[in-house]
């Protein structure tokens, strides 16, 4: 038989970083599932390019009690229960991974950039996140900053770990604006607090700012400090 194949006010420094960087028609469905219809769909689902159709809210519960609490086949259930989209689906499960789970549940767009606010249900601390989306569908996570080499290098940063060793990033960031770039593009701002400990005080902030042409695509960062007021 044929089968059909389918900054920083203990320094007086706020920092911005940045780093440098067919029409065919649906083929016919498969009586019998394969290999090749679950590459497809997984490739299908990679491709995904976020929208406000990502958006989900609902009930949870049902995950938060019994063998099957917190685990990404219960978000995806208790999601398809509660009426998400399947664009939602999809995206809760490119952002579940390691054990960690994930959804968006909310959308806006700034300066034609797309933000995705992201929830993390059964974290103990941090449980919302951002991130943007760039005309070509590139996803931007606003929440990953650390002190690498390069930030480490900016004399600002070497003043404040000067003054405060164990300094480190503690998401989530927050929005501070946005300013226009030369040539039609745009900057958005997040800062994100820097932390000796989690129940610590602030000793100082990284404002972020994430870069984007005229036509919206991301187009990397630079760390430059912002004048001294």
């Amino acid at each position: 038989m044929r089968r059909s194949r389918c900054l920083l006010p203990a320094v007086g420094l706020l920092l911005i970083t940045t780093a440098c960087q067919g029409g065919s028609s649906e083929p016919p469905r498969a009586t019998t599932p394969g290999p090749a219809t679950g590459t497809a769909r997984m490739a299908a689902d990679s491709a995904l390019r976020w929208s406000p159709a990502v958006v989900w809210s609902g009930d949870l519960n049902s995950c938060r009690q019994g063998e099957a609490a917190a685990t990404r086949d219960c978000l995806t259930k208790a999601m398809q229960a509660g009426g998400a989209s399947a664009d939602a689906v999809t995206a809760a499960g490119q952002l579940s991974s390691a054990g960690e789970l994930a959804y968006v549940t909310a959308w806006h767009e700034q300066d034609g950039i797309g933000v995705a606010t992201v929830a993390y249900p059964f974290r103990a601390n941090t449980n919302e996140g951002t991130r943007l989306i760039d005309a070509g569908g590139k996803r931007i996570d606003v929440d990953t900053v650390q002190l690498d080499d390069t930030l480490r290098a900016d004399p600002g940063v070497q003043a404040l770990l000067n003054a405060h060793p164990q300094a480190t990033p503690f998401a989530p960031a927050r929005a501070a604006g946005g300013t226009p770039l030369e040539g039609g593009g745009v900057r958005l701002v997040y800062r994100t607090p820097l932390r000796e400990c989690h129940a610590c005080a602030d000793v100082g902030q990284l404002q972020i700012g994430y870069d984007f042409d005229a036509t919206r695509h991301f187009v990397g960062q630079h760390v430059v400090p912002t004048p001294a007021p």
